[in-house]
């Protein structure tokens, strides 16, 4: 490894976050527009779960057409026109969705805003392609995992505030019985994140962001890349169905969660985003936790910020609910739960491949409390999913494009396709909640947690046959 990548490049990496930080913002506001249309277009559990659907099939849309171009181009689109041009295309893209938001509204047309969110994903499959590989070669790669997990930290600061900014732009200017207000008053946050696509946009066309990362020109030449395709590489094939069940267990857990809360706790739609909101917090605050090491080499301050990284992002969403004015007392016992995943954190060691197995072990534990309590304690249950879905991400995505060199970024797109995971088992779990319970169909994330301690099993016997180990750096030196 070059010198100049010994040390992670806080200069280019921090204005790469800033568009970690928009996905989080959209994805989560999801969660409160899912009741608000159920309500509005009267629909069933299955049909307001298209809203699901249309913003994570278009992952899938966006990587099959830069697949495409790029074979009928023959060469990859993203080495050709630069990593930097690439982000820019992508929130550009995502900028004409949010203009849909406008028709969509004024003529309360449920197909124009599904439209609108299917452009605005397409643009971030564009941008998740570029920006993901991007943050783990800003740096030495024994500690990419933590830079993935940091910029997701980012990205959960958008999924906490985000349906609190949403649900006050809808709820703030109408009650929640007056649904035809509702549907009009989501124009304007749409509109301003747009404008926010453009002004990011054209500060990162101007960054420093390289267009094509050093690891990933090192690699191109590295003989474990003799392969023809990244789909040579079982870490990557296996990977791909990990993303899917794992995107699909974070989003469907929460896009359920409303549901449950209105029929089976008698909550009002309007008093529902600050349990979303702690969910979409619960991956910020892990986040926070699995990036310490990111930040410094030293072994005893990393066990010092472990304990202060949690709580701090756990204050962050303390602190953005006082300003909403939302009574906080529900969510001090939480302080609790955080504990288990301190220690969870610091069983892992930083191998992405144990703390995969330990905390999707920990996620099928939450959600068969979940499915077995009642109450308050059953919510927090579901809730506390978000913590061990925090991580899993930055891990996954580590084990499938280790040593896959200049197929990073086919590897890469190929991971992004599959987020179209949240889309499907989103709408699995609306169809079992159907034709069962609400509380029941959370079997569904259960079998998804399955699979992913099955493939950190499996993946690090792969890896460990083509030689790489992430064990190394337990040592303490990079």
């Amino acid at each position: 490894m070059t010198s100049e990548n010994s040390k992670t490049n806080w200069g280019q990496f921090i204005p790469l976050v800033v568009v970690f930080f928009f996905w989080g913002f959209v994805a989560a506001s999801n969660d409160i527009l899912i009741p608000v249309f159920r309500k509005a277009f009267d629909l069933t559990n299955l049909q307001s779960q298209l809203v699901s659907l249309a913003f994570y099939i278009a992952y899938t849309v966006g990587s099959l057409i830069y697949l495409l171009i790029s074979y009928l181009t023959k060469g990859d689109l993203i080495n050709r026109i630069g990593y930097k041009n690439a982000l820019a295309l992508g929130l550009g893209i995502s900028a004409l969705g949010t203009l849909l938001f406008y028709p969509a509204a004024n003529n309360h047309s449920f197909p124009l805003m599904l439209s609108g969110l299917f452009i605005v994903a397409l643009g971030f499959s564009l941008q998740q392609t570029v920006a993901n590989p991007l943050a783990i070669a800003l740096g030495p790669i024994t500690t990419g995992s933590q830079r993935l997990t940091l910029a997701g930290g980012i990205n959960n600061l958008g999924t906490t505030i985000g349906p609190l900014i949403v649900s006050f732009a809808i709820f703030g200017s109408a009650t929640s019985s007056n649904t035809e207000m509702s549907i009009e008053s989501v124009k304007i946050p749409y509109l301003i994140l747009g404008v926010a696509f453009l002004v990011v946009a054209i500060l990162l066309k101007f960054s420093s962001l390289p267009d094509k990362p050093q690891a990933i020109v090192e690699s191109e030449s590295d003989a474990t890349t003799s392969r023809s395709s990244a789909l040579k590489y079982p870490q990557l094939i296996l990977g791909m169905i990990a993303i899917f069940v794992y995107v699909g267990v974070e989003v469907s857990t929460a896009s359920n969660l409303p549901a449950y809360m209105e029929n089976n706790l008698g909550f009002l739609t309007k008093d529902i985003a600050p349990y979303i909101s702690l969910y979409w917090a619960s991956l910020m605050i892990g986040r926070w936790t699995g990036a310490v090491e990111a930040f410094t080499d030293n072994m005893s301050t990393q066990k010092i910020l472990r304990f202060i990284a949690p709580y701090l992002a756990f204050g962050v969403f303390l602190a953005v609910n006082a300003i909403a004015k939302h009574d906080l007392t529900p969510f001090y016992v939480y302080a609790l739960i955080i504990l288990v995943l301190i220690v969870a954190d610091m069983a892992s060691k930083g191998n992405p491949a144990r703390m995969l197995f330990i905390f999707s072990a920990l996620g099928i534990l939450a959600l068969i409390v979940g499915m077995t309590t009642s109450g308050m304690t059953s919510v927090y249950a579901f809730i506390s999913v978000g913590l061990f879905c925090s991580t899993l991400w930055p891990c996954i995505f580590t084990l499938a494009v280790s040593g896959l060199g200049k197929h990073t970024s086919q590897g890469s797109s190929f991971l992004i396709m599959m987020i179209m995971g949240g889309g499907f088992i989103s709408l699995l779990q609306g169809y079992v909640a159907d034709i069962s319970t609400i509380q029941f169909s959370y079997i569904v994330g259960i079998l998804c947690f399955v699979y992913l301690a099955f493939y950190a099993w499996k993946v690090s016997g792969i890896l460990k046959n083509q030689g790489i180990t992430f064990d190394k750096k337990l040592s303490g030196g990079h």
